[in-house]
């Protein structure tokens, strides 16, 4: 496995322990539609989470525009409105990005809420 992927896993898993922690419900992990993945899917009180991982080795911050390209965002977009639809579910719903930098000891998370949301049709 390539250094960057073993660190995006890492990552992951830093961002699930995170999760929990904060008292998420974890529903899935690297849950795939098609060509398309959601790291995480949560219920986090009364909303479905879908969450982005992004783990970085330095300690440059980005803004959740930076983090994320449009396109990823129409990809995760059309894949949570796959697997609301599939799952008939019937809570509000939202997209989190979980920014893990490794360079801390230990690794520092930075969860940003409502990083974007869909555009009205």
């Amino acid at each position: 496995m390539a250094q960057h992927n073993k660190l995006g896993k890492q990552g992951e898993e830093w961002a699930l322990k995170y999760l929990k922690e904060n008292g998420f419900e974890i529903i899935h992990t690297n849950w795939r539609w098609k060509h398309k993945e959601i790291d995480l899917i949560a219920i986090d009180g009364d909303e479905l989470v879908f969450c982005e991982v992004k783990t970085r080795s330095s300690n440059y911050f980005q803004t959740p525009a930076d983090t994320i390209s449009t396109q990823k965002q129409h990809f995760l977009i059309d894949a949570a409105d796959y697997y609301i639809t599939e799952n008939d579910i019937n809570l509000n719903a939202r997209f989190d990005v979980l920014v893990i930098y490794t360079h801390r000891n230990p690794p520092q998370v930075v969860h940003i809420k409502d990083a974007f949301l869909p555009e009205p049709e």
